[in-house]
């Protein structure tokens, strides 16, 4: 019987060998402990044992996070921590993750961060997202709240609609030459330009995606440069991470995310979604997250990318849901 892997080797992956050896042994302990992907495996006739490799792996459409309970269960794990839930649009059905150790997503996101970033005590974060903080069960507001109390700084913090206190608050770190991030949903950033334009050399402006129902959509590039230009910088950064996932990427502002060393893309084939993609080329946006180690690290998302020779990639929209395929094969 497949035992659970140790999420300090999980962490502590530094190459791509490693990273193939974990996720084959996540893989065979997901699919002998995870009811709801064992029956997907089943129903494509998926032995686990013949899995030599991550490319033959079957990933998980992620949909099955709105309509079953995606866990993973063994004696030693029985218990759910955290529920986070995706916000959706009004009146659609929301995604719910079952965390099982909520330290475990702490880990991610701290070492994460520490990764791309340094050390989060060298920064005053400010959060601009008011569409996550008007809702329960957040996994954004999870990790910024957390990561705005780690960074003991007494400027740190969010703000919902309280634009002026914020602008005041961005002007007086950049007159004192303080580190600062504003993480923030991205029509929420456009609200603040919009009110006040601004010349930062010392802030990072994150944005997280989406305009919630706010704003007409935009295609990136026309975005980040109404962002750049109203804010005086000369990148965007971005974040990306979903609800289902316990572990994020982030592009430093040329459009391209890298992961931490234990998240993998894969991109399939738009009409076989079982078969992958040379670089360069456009499809469905797969993820391998190690740290789900009590969910699924297997993921086959509704957006639309492309990989680089470099293992960054560029997220570039979404599918309609009725392009997901593979949910028929569980019969709830």
């Amino acid at each position: 019987m497949p035992l659970k892997p140790q999420r300090n080797s999980i962490f502590g992956v530094i190459s791509p060998v490693q990273f193939e050896t974990h996720a084959l042994s996540v893989f065979r302990y997901q699919a002998q402990h995870n009811e709801v992907y064992a029956r997907y495996l089943s129903g494509l006739s998926c032995k686990p044992e013949s899995i030599k490799k991550t490319e033959e792996i079957p990933f998980l459409p992620i949909d099955f996070f709105k309509s079953h309970t995606v866990i993973t269960s063994s004696a030693e794990n029985s218990e759910t921590s955290a529920i986070f839930t995706s916000s959706g649009t009004s009146g659609s059905v929301q995604s719910r993750h079952f965390v099982r150790d909520v330290s475990v997503y702490e880990e991610s996101y701290r070492k994460g961060f520490q990764t791309f970033y340094g050390e989060i005590e060298t920064y005053c974060i400010l959060s601009l997202l008011p569409s996550y903080l008007e809702r329960d069960g957040s996994s954004l507001i999870y990790m910024a709240d957390d990561l705005i109390k780690r960074t003991a700084h007494p400027d740190s913090g969010f703000y919902l609609n309280n634009l002026d206190e914020l602008i005041l608050k961005l002007k007086s770190l950049e007159e004192r030459g303080q580190k600062t991030i504003l993480i923030g949903v991205t029509y929420a950033l456009l609200d603040l330009i919009e009110k006040q334009t601004f010349v930062l050399k010392n802030t990072i402006i994150m944005e997280t995606g989406g305009m919630k129902g706010k704003r007409k959509e935009m295609v990136r590039e026309e975005l980040h440069s109404i962002l750049c230009k109203g804010f005086g910088v000369d990148a965007i950064h971005s974040e990306y991470g979903m609800t289902e996932l316990l572990s994020q990427a982030y592009s430093n502002g040329n459009g391209r995310f890298m992961c931490p060393p234990w998240m993998k893309i894969l991109i399939r084939d738009t009409n076989d979604p079982f078969s992958f993609l040379l670089p360069n080329r456009t499809g469905g946006i797969n993820v391998i997250d190690l740290a789900n180690i009590n969910s699924c690290s297997f993921i086959a998302t509704q957006d639309l990318g492309k990989l680089y020779v470099d293992n960054s990639f560029e997220v570039l929209g979404r599918f309609d849901s009725s392009d997901i395929r593979g949910c028929n094969l569980l019969v709830q």
